[in-house]
């Protein structure tokens, strides 16, 4: 049991990347007071662990019987998604980004929940972990791996305040370098779930 647990929690915070996501909230983190910022985090974690924990429960029912799709297509065309994503993160850098989340600010929560929490690889991670192991333990899976991405946000968000004053030009060299990098994990991650899905659709 303890050894499907700690690889679920692992593969939901590598899908997260409180590292890579800290560059895409950016703007966020440097108009945000912390109060503020954590408000933010917490309704954007708990609107993405209640669409985690619903898939976890329905499990790939959810694709085959109320959407009447194959879990498989989900794969690939999720995967295509994050591929895409990640290709513009590669040529763009976070400004790319940035343009995803736009909208009324009154509605940060919402846009910080989707599109980089609630995604194809983290609801297909929730499907997963709701195969292998038992609701209660895949709900705490997902309800720990929220809590320890928002603790490394804030604490990166404490971290990003006190360097910036004097180390601004190594910052924004920091944001290019690991935003660009993160986008070759994101793409892999993509091109794998487009594999996954494929070889699902022949092995059925």
């Amino acid at each position: 049991m303890i050894d499907p647990m700690l690889k679920s929690l692992t593969l939901f915070l590598v899908l997260f990347n409180p590292f890579l996501m800290s560059i895409y909230l950016m703007d966020l983190i440097h108009d945000l007071d912390h109060r503020a910022f954590f408000r933010v985090l917490v309704r954007a974690s708990t609107i993405s662990g209640v669409v985690f924990v619903l898939f976890a429960l329905g499990g790939e029912r959810i694709f085959t019987t109320l959407l009447r799709v194959r879990f498989e297509s989900f794969l690939i065309f999720g995967g295509a998604v994050v591929f895409l994503i990640a290709l513009q993160m590669m040529f763009s850098g976070s400004e790319a980004i940035k343009r995803m989340r736009g909208g009324d600010p009154a509605h940060l929560s919402g846009s910080v929940a989707m599109p980089f929490m609630i995604g194809p690889g983290t609801i297909s991670a929730s499907v997963v972990t709701g195969n292998i192991l038992p609701f209660w333990v895949a709900t705490g899976v997902i309800v720990l791996s929220m809590i320890l991405t928002v603790a490394m946000l804030v604490a990166l968000k404490q971290a990003f305040d006190a360097i910036k004053v004097r180390h601004l030009d190594l910052l924004e060299r920091y944001i290019d370098i690991v935003g660009r990098a993160g986008a070759l994990l994101t793409g892999t991650i993509g091109i794998q779930m487009i594999m996954e899905g494929v070889k699902g659709a022949i092995a059925s």
